[in-house]
């Protein structure tokens, strides 16, 4: 029995893991680097370029998800145009965005990512301002980027990302609420929100036994789509790539309203899985598509967040704010990915082939 406390988060678990032990400081290490970030007046404490109308996010594996997820956030609260690239992609790229408007943001959990490195020089090749997020001071790319955010982390043993990917989160949405500000937007609601995040996710954190039950289940599959819409796309690529990583169990991840573009026929395999990621309620045409997905195929369905469709087994989270919503998820999967792993009897913190460039 191990006893964790941190900044007033008090709680006694088995932990099997390093994984394991990383998911559950993640509530008072995200309190800590709010406090970090943002002084008593509600004041974003981010150096940043004032005069920029496009962002252009370039990353690789969960970093990515990362930026995907704020791509969508920018243009969602902040009004900005935003895109995100995979590292590997912009290096391949003949033409690459390069107006004097952009930022191009950079995140990269050890601030060594190769390809997110040599992705940096060509963008300041082409002349463009550049900020790094990264939980690596003094690292690469931190001593190359013209701005730069610390996640504030700490050490990451597991080589599956959890703390520091959801760092990143946290530091890319107090980005976007910084520029969100500074045209003119009332940002208190969101900081508030944020304020109560770390309460959220641990109470989310509390819901183990229940996610354990839905991994054991799903570890006798052999391949397991993941689906979602909007926003909710970018946690399905972290779940896709959290199990497969942990799992070696054959992962896909897919907007739904695309799945049903051809994709869907792999349900034809009857080793097959579906998990729907939602932060927000499903719309009519989501609940369309499952349903038809479950009369067509019989696939065993389970829905992460919202779910209106009595058939499928459903882990709905109580949360009205999307964006505290969307870490209580990221909590759920990383739970998801560690159960399902250990299900199988994988070593969770080093995956075999899997190696982290720095801790």
């Amino acid at each position: 029995m191990l006893m964790i406390k941190e900044e007033g988060y008090v709680f006694q678990k088995n932990i099997k893991s390093s994984m394991e032990y990383e998911i559950y400081e993640q509530p008072a290490i995200l309190e800590n680097l709010f406090k970090t970030h943002v002084n008593d007046n509600n004041y974003i404490l981010f150096d940043i370029p004032t005069d920029i109308e496009k962002i252009v996010f370039v990353a690789s594996g969960s970093s990515y998800h990362c930026a995907r997820y704020g791509a969508d956030l920018f243009g969602n609260v902040a009004n900005i145009e935003a895109r995100a690239i995979y590292s590997s992609e912009f290096l391949l790229k003949a033409a690459v965005p390069h107006e004097n408007n952009i930022l191009y943001i950079f995140i990269t959990q050890s601030g060594e990512t190769s390809d997110t490195n040599q992705a940096l020089k060509r963008a300041k090749k082409l002349g463009m301002r550049t900020l790094c997020i990264t939980n690596k001071k003094d690292s690469t790319i931190w001593k190359a980027a013209d701005f730069k955010i610390d996640c504030c982390a700490g050490e990451e043993k597991s080589i599956a990302a959890t703390k520091s990917l959801t760092t990143q989160m946290m530091c890319v949405t107090l980005l976007v609420l910084k520029y969100a500000a500074h045209k003119g937007i009332d940002i208190k609601p969101y900081l508030n929100n944020l304020k109560i995040l770390p309460q959220k996710l641990q109470e989310t954190l509390s819901l183990h036994k229940d996610i354990k039950k839905i991994a054991k289940a799903l570890s006798k599959y052999k391949i397991i789509v993941v689906t979602a819409d909007g926003i909710s796309y970018a946690l399905a690529k972290e779940a896709s790539l959290k199990i497969k990583e942990t799992s070696y169990i054959c992962t896909l991840s897919s907007i739904l309203g695309e799945f049903m573009h051809g994709h869907v026929a792999v349900l034809n395999n009857p080793k097959t899985a579906q998990i729907h990621i939602a932060v927000e309620p499903l719309n009519e045409t989501a609940i369309s598509n499952l349903n038809k997905i479950r009369e067509e195929y019989n696939t065993p369905l389970y829905i992460i967040g919202n779910s209106d469709i009595s058939e499928a087994c459903a882990l709905n989270i109580e949360c009205s704010n999307s964006i505290v919503k969307s870490f209580c998820l990221i909590g759920i999967i990383q739970l998801l990915a560690l159960e399902t792993a250990q299900a199988l009897h994988r070593n969770v913190d080093k995956p075999h082939g899997l190696h982290k460039v720095v801790k």
